[in-house]
């Protein structure tokens, strides 16, 4: 389960921010998944309320949203979004020649702090 390891990495970095800012406290913590990143969300935060006992995040809470495939294709000029985790051709014209252009990020976007 490698959302253990992301869970480690995202509570290291937010409590060093929060740190670093004098605060003593995290509260939530807002993030940002692409579907086709790999990353479960469910696993994630069973990950993160698991490992945040004892830290500064003991009592926060992780919102995550997810973020669609979207992808451009150069075939008919068209973009699109796609709700499966994966894409094989263009949805508008079963081309084979796009870009994904969304969909495959982890980020964090901010955290409420006290």
């Amino acid at each position: 389960m490698h959302e253990l390891s992301i869970a480690q990495n995202l509570l290291d970095i937010v409590s060093g921010q929060c740190l670093k800012s004098g605060f003593t406290e995290i509260e939530s913590i807002n993030i940002r998944i692409g579907r086709a990143s790999g990353i479960m969300p469910d696993a994630l935060m069973f990950a993160f309320d698991a490992i945040k006992t004892d830290t500064i995040a003991k009592n926060a809470l992780l919102h995550i949203a997810e973020v669609p495939v979207t992808g451009h294709c150069r075939d008919c000029d068209s973009t699109f979004v796609v709700e499966e985790d994966y894409i094989l051709c263009c949805p508008s014209c079963s081309g084979s020649s796009f870009m994904v252009t969304a969909g495959r990020e982890l980020d964090i976007i901010d955290m409420e702090v006290s």
